[in-house]
């Protein structure tokens, strides 16, 4: 029966000249047409023989059945339909080309937009009924290159924004030439199809798409008393502003427009930024964002509310004729998709130009995909073009920067797989401004650019190309993974104090380097003498690890590679407004592949007035450090063939002056640990630091620059070995005020003008062999060809040389003080600071000498007693000897050392009323003094003085004779005289 019933119906429709269609044509058309499926049932059902046969033509029926239409254009011929009746169409055009939907009749006088609304005969208008979503062949897209498709595809969003209906429109080819302006509500499936865009009819600020919220932003009402508690939170550091909390789920806004801040450099009229913060307010008043400004008012302030859901554009060919709306000019023009809605999510989409179509436009744009005032968006899975700009000549260059990505004042944007690469001619990708929380991973970006104030951004697994990280702001700077081509890893924008206000991390990334005979920069910071109204500087903390700059396949790799550059001042000329400095540096295993050249660590020319942040000074006593900087397993580069105190080519640079003042104790003190960097040339001149340097080949150094260094230097197991151009100094200026020291280090040969030179080693300054040795040393050793040089020489180490350097510290004297030799070659005093009690064997005289302080003595007693005697006093004559020894030839002592007669001691076994006996005491054979007496009975023994100038001279025989003899002595009786000899031990 229903099949009968189609059939006379597809007669009757003959009859009135419409395409006749098979029922299963119908059913495969409507099948493949996602918002008619439901057909399928209806023309299952006795209803549809109904509808066709009885209700609207008068055969009876139920009164609002379905009747289908090959076309919209067949809908609109047929003057039988009337009100109230619900019919579908197998097309817009023609059947299965997408376009067909179901309508309702009915009569009225709405907008006819070509899809929602047609205006059908006898005053009725069919109504879109449009079931679970819309697509652009429902509103009448063409897709012909002729049409203006964009008309088309904005009425359809119209009518999915007033429903709340996504567009799914997953195929077919639309050209968008003069509409724009179409504004995105709901979720889009673009799918496979391709969106061609005429853009020399791109405006100035009109986008082809503008997605938005449904919700407008409020102004943020408080009172007096919360304002000013607002105000005191509005300051790094607040995480929590209660007086928010109505504001919940909202992207906040606070700016004063008084307060301008980042002046742009260069740009003679630019006013700069009013001070402005943004953050998201969450429940009670938890916000996210960090807080970068302190502020001391506010001219407005706005929350904009953000959607509850996510928005999702997925998919879809965009296709760009690469032209301009004019002629050159500065101006910028709007294309692309522009996002105003918090919560959106961009993702599978390929944007790029049309084939056969170069980038010939002479106007920059603005981002392609463009991002205003919002809060969590995504960018994924995106193919992106970046625009020409510089072309070749002049004549066709584009005036200003022009952008594949745009936007400002973003919070949490994700751009994940990403694409956008360029040649030189290309300008960067990215141009944005006020964007925190900004994450890219896994991105192929020619460029990521933040003009003004970027806040934490982590990019990770990525490629950034020519045009480079080109970026002012503060916050987390974290970058793992990642290369970059060309030749500054990260370049701080110059215009805007190439400031970084927060913590920079590098990890496991490569410089994959673009010119080789340029130089090279991992971190470019490079800001103008310039007042930009706010602080600069270069990071609170820095830590790079795991770095290589790649120079395989660069012709020509001969310039210079340096890890970290700063400016030339520490302070602003015309404000006094000091640049910060980080108070922590860190670089870790940084090499150089393709060439042998390695990196330049670090110079900093002016430390005086840098600003810590925190406290430090120098004392006298120890550097107080406010700045540790380490550098550890480093490529340096071999730097030779200059004078060892030139500046310009070294590996690291603290320029300083002796008789330069530090501006206070937050100026630069840095404690500074090199730990295995190769070959090391640097100076730290007259400023301050504490400088330990290990594990390396030391080339030069100096710590000398109008007075010592303030501070001390440490050389631990390095090799030290110049290598210079020889201007007649020494190739090491090692003066410090807390001293240098070398434990377990090396002494090499000179190399000097291109050649060996070991007899210039007295030139290290520090050192020369067998006579001084200045600082701390411990277990120093010459190398073996040193000491080969100095073997063949006829000047081998001396033991006193080898336990100097074995263990010597800076208090002893830097001159060796010989322990053996003749009289002639004993050491001076100052060899061994006129220390009383230094030894030396004097072998002229087979015997140790010693220094008392004033000259050299003896190191025998410096005393002695000379004992003669007489056994039988009475028997003696006058003038006979007295005895020394029994049988001794001469009777007399041979003194060894110069000296005096101080006392004596005459005793006689036997005495009278007067002197038992005279005597006289005789030198070198001759009388010297005469006339002694001897003992008496009340003093016996007799101990006196010697006439005073009993001198004597080393060598001399001092013997007694008796001059006389008191009678009546018993026999028997005998005598004693003991001479007490005091050397004055001077040898």
């Amino acid at each position: 029966m229903t099949e009968q019933r189609f059939n006379q119906e597809q007669q009757r429709r003959s009859d009135y000249g419409q395409d006749s269609i098979s029922r299963r044509q119908l059913l495969a058309v409507l099948g493949g047409t996602g918002s008619v499926l439901a057909a399928q049932a209806m023309l299952q059902s006795p209803a549809w023989g109904v509808s066709v046969t009885g209700a609207t033509y008068g055969e009876g029926g139920p009164p609002h059945c379905c009747y289908v239409y090959s076309s919209v254009a067949d809908m609109k011929a047929d003057s039988k339909l009337s009100s109230g009746r619900f019919v579908w169409t197998a097309g817009y055009f023609a059947p299965g080309d997408g376009g067909g939907a179901m309508y309702a009749i009915q009569a009225g006088a709405l907008t006819d937009d070509g899809g929602s609304v047609l205006t059908l005969q006898n005053g009725l208008q069919a109504v879109l009924m449009a079931g679970d979503s819309v697509n652009y062949k429902q509103f009448g897209a063409v897709g012909d290159g002729v049409n203006d498709d964009g008309v088309q595809i904005k009425a359809a969003h119209a009518y999915a924004n007033s429903r709340q209906l996504p567009v799914v429109n997953e195929t077919g080819e639309y050209w968008i030439k003069q509409t724009n302006e179409i504004v995105i509500q709901t979720n889009v499936r673009w799918g496979h199809t391709k969106l061609h865009i005429d853009e020399s009819l791109n405006t100035k600020t009109n986008p082809r798409f503008r997605v938005t919220s449904r919700q407008e932003p409020i102004p943020i009402t408080l009172d007096a008393s919360k304002k000013q508690s607002v105000l005191a939170k509005l300051k790094p550091g607040t995480t929590l502003i209660p007086e928010l909390a109505p504001y919940k789920n909202c992207l906040v806004f606070f700016a004063d427009s008084q307060d301008k801040i980042g002046i742009r450099q260069g740009y003679a009229n630019h006013p700069g930024w009013s001070r402005e913060e943004f953050f998201y307010v969450e429940e009670h008043g938890r916000i996210i964002g960090d807080i970068a400004w302190t502020f001391s008012g506010y001219t407005s302030s706005w929350a904009y509310p953000c959607d509850d859901h996510y928005l999702t554009i997925e998919g879809g060919t965009l296709l760009l004729s690469g032209d301009s709306p004019g002629l050159q000019t500065g101006d910028y023009w709007t294309n692309g998709i522009t996002v105003s809605r918090s919560r959106t999510i961009i993702r599978n989409q390929w944007v790029g130009l049309e084939q056969g179509r170069d980038d010939v436009a002479l106007n920059p744009r603005n981002g392609f995909h463009s991002f205003q005032r919002v809060f969590d968006i995504t960018l994924e899975n995106v193919r992106l073009i970046p625009w020409e700009k510089d072309r070749e000549g002049t004549d066709r260059d584009v005036p200003q920067g022009t952008y594949g990505i745009g936007g400002t004042r973003v919070l949490n944007a994700v751009f994940r797989n990403v694409t956008a690469e360029g040649s030189s001619v290309h300008w960067g990708v990215f141009g944005t401004n006020l964007f925190k929380n900004f994450r890219i991973e896994n991105c192929r970006l020619n460029r990521v650019d933040v003009h003004f104030h970027c806040w934490n951004l982590y990019i990770q697994d990525s490629e950034i190309g020519y045009k480079g990280l080109t970026l002012t702001g503060g916050g987390d700077l974290f970058i793992e993974n990642t290369k970059r081509f060309g030749n500054a890893f990260i370049s701080f924008r110059r215009d805007y104090g190439a400031k970084w206000d927060g913590h920079i991390r590098l990890r496991n990334c490569r410089l994959v380097v673009e010119d080789g005979a340029a130089e090279t920069i991992a971190l470019d910071f490079n800001p103008a003498d310039f007042d930009y109204k706010y602080p600069v500087g270069y990071g609170r903390s820095i830590r790079i690890e795991d770095l290589t700059f790649d120079y395989t396949g660069v012709p020509n790799p001969t310039g210079n590679c340096r890890v970290m550059r700063i400016a030339s001042f520490s302070k602003v000329t015309g404000t006094n407004i000091r640049l910060f400095f980080p108070q922590l540096i860190e670089f870790r295993n940084i090499s150089v592949s393709g060439r042998e050249k390695g990196v330049r660590i670090l110079q900093i020319p002016h430390p005086y007035s840098l600003d810590l942040g925190k406290p430090g000074g120098m004392d006298g006593e120890k550097v107080t450090a406010n700045c540790y900087m380490r550098f550890e397993n480093i490529q340096c580069e071999k730097i030779t063939g200059q004078i060892s105190q030139a500046e310009a080519n070294v590996n690291f640079l603290l320029k300083g002056l002796r008789t330069a003042a530090y501006q206070d104790e937050y100026s630069l003190y840095p404690k500074i640990d090199f730990v295995q960097v190769g070959e090391f040339f640097g100076h730290f001149q007259g400023s301050v630091a504490d400088v330990s340097i290990s594990r390396s080949l030391v080339n030069c150094v100096d710590a000398v620059n109008g007075g010592p260094m303030r501070g001390r230097i440490a050389f631990d197991n390095c090799d030290i070995r110049s290598d210079v151009a020889d201007d007649g100094r020494d190739f090491y200026f090692l003066t410090t005020d807390l001293g240098v020291s070398f434990v377990n280090c090396t002494i090499h040969i000179p190399i000097v003008n291109g050649a060996p030179r070991p007899d210039l080693v007295d030139r290290y300054g520090f050192i020369q062999v067998n006579r001084t040795l200045r600082g701390n040393h411990l277990n120093t050793r010459l190398s073996a060809p040193l000491l080969s040089y100095l073997a063949n020489a006829g000047t081998p180490l001396t033991p006193e040389f080898v336990a100097m350097m074995k263990s010597h510290h800076a208090a002893e004297s830097e001159e060796v003080a010989a322990r053996k030799g003749t009289t002639a070659q004993r050491p001076a005093p100052s060899s061994f600071r006129s220390e009383t009690g230094f030894a030396y064997f004097d072998t002229d005289l087979g015997q140790p000498v010693v220094w008392n302080g004033t000259v050299w003595v003896a190191s025998g007693k410096s005393g002695d007693t000379l004992h003669f005697y007489s056994d039988d006093l009475p028997s003696v004559a006058a003038g006979d000897p007295m005895k020394r020894a029994e049988t001794h030839p001469a009777q007399a002592y041979v003194v060894p050392r110069a000296g005096a007669l101080t006392q004596f001691a005459a005793y006689a076994s036997a005495g009278t009323s007067g002197a038992a006996f005279t005597f006289e005491l005789w030198k070198n054979g001759s009388l010297w003094i005469g006339g002694i007496a001897g003992p008496t009975v009340s003093s016996n023994p007799l101990l006196a003085a010697v006439p005073s100038g009993a001198t004597f001279q080393a060598g001399d025989r001092l013997s007694v004779r008796i001059s006389g003899v008191t009678a009546g002595l018993p026999a028997n009786a005998y005598a004693t005289v003991d001479l007490y000899v005091s050397y004055t031990n001077e040898l």
